[in-house]
């Protein structure tokens, strides 16, 4: 099968586990049965895959396992009729690289059903750019839009709808694709001077510094944001729901600032705002395809590419130190073959 980056945990003296991280040659019988077997020509650097990478626990639950939550490639054999040798394909979640093998590896055995297809306008490198951190923010888009059985959809025309974390992956494209649906957009940010002019370029129309959602506030504030898409999470998410209007929703999908959620109820009970999860990994095939030709059609691949970079096989590790001290902006492709 070519290269792969094996994740293995070892017991050292004490006891305690110790991930360790290495590219290496491995052979095809180290992968398991399934039913599509893919040519990995690209994989991706999101914030998991920089955990992985760095050896930091939390995502992988069984070793040895192969790193990478994304591959975009092409089939090279299939036992499913649905899917044919050449066929264009990319797969993000889904397991990979928690339970099942993932993509930074130059062949991969995957679900068919998991499965969705690259069309014929998106390069392999643009749909590994789209990667997890689009698909994610599209599925964000689609949970504001949708709304719930006790608030209304997020529409054009109110208040801006707030992206958190908008120097990441998740956050750049949620911008791009909010913009695309005629939403005045603010982003939030802790580089307000480095990025801000990069953002307004997304369709951002302000720019708020993270700061502002930093300290704990009143359980209600001023209702400043229709919604939002948050990738941060912790008293950024709490500040957040604080502020959004009557039967407004806040996708949120991410962490990066804690897992904890210091709020109360009355966002929830006061003014009937909606906390929607947004989970890439289990995320049924009906709604992947639904986010992916949102993302694929909405987004202008033009402006994706000036959000991407591109790095070798052997040079993922260093981009995974550089996604976990934010200092990336945008996405980080990875060329498996190179």
């Amino acid at each position: 099968m070519g290269r792969a980056y094996l994740v293995e945990q070892v017991e050292h003296e004490g006891g305690k586990p110790t991930r360790t991280v290495d590219l290496r040659d491995l052979p095809d019988a180290s992968l398991p049965d399934a039913a599509v077997i893919v040519d990995v020509e690209y994989s991706s650097i999101n914030y998991k895959d920089a955990l992985v990478l760095t050896g930091k626990p939390g995502v992988v639950r069984s070793f040895p396992m192969i790193a990478g939550i994304d591959l975009v490639g092409v089939v090279a054999a299939s036992s499913d009729p649905a899917w044919t040798a050449g066929d264009r394909v990319a797969l993000f979640g889904d397991g990979l690289s928690e339970t099942r093998y993932g993509g930074l590896s130059e062949r991969a055995k995957v679900r068919s059903d998991a499965l969705v297809r690259v069309p014929d306008h998106v390069s392999s490198a643009q749909a590994a750019a789209i990667g997890t951190a689009g698909y994610t923010a599209a599925l964000a888009v689609l949970a504001l839009e949708h709304g719930s059985a006790t608030s209304g959809a997020v529409r054009v025309g109110g208040l801006p709808v707030l992206v958190t974390g908008a120097g990441g992956g998740v956050g750049s494209i949620a911008i791009a694709l909010l913009a695309a649906a005629g939403f005045e957009v603010a982003a939030s940010t802790g580089r307000v001077d480095g990025l801000g002019d990069a953002l307004r370029r997304l369709g951002a129309t302000s720019i708020v510094d993270r700061a502002e959602f930093a300290e704990a506030g009143r359980p209600l504030g001023s209702q400043r944001w229709a919604g939002a898409v948050d990738s941060v999470g912790g008293q950024t998410l709490a500040t957040v729901l604080s502020q959004v209007e009557y039967g407004g929703t806040v996708a949120a999908c991410g962490l990066a600032g804690g897992s904890d959620l210091p709020t109360s109820v009355m966002p929830f009970i006061l003014r009937g705002v909606t906390l929607a999860g947004v989970n890439s990994v289990e995320a049924p095939l009906p709604l992947r395809q639904a986010a992916w030709e949102r993302v694929t059609t909405a987004l202008d691949l033009s402006v994706l590419d000036t959000l991407t970079e591109t790095v070798p096989l052997a040079e993922a590790t260093d981009a995974a130190e550089r996604v976990l001290a934010g200092s990336v902006h945008g996405r980080v492709v990875v060329d498996v073959r190179a």
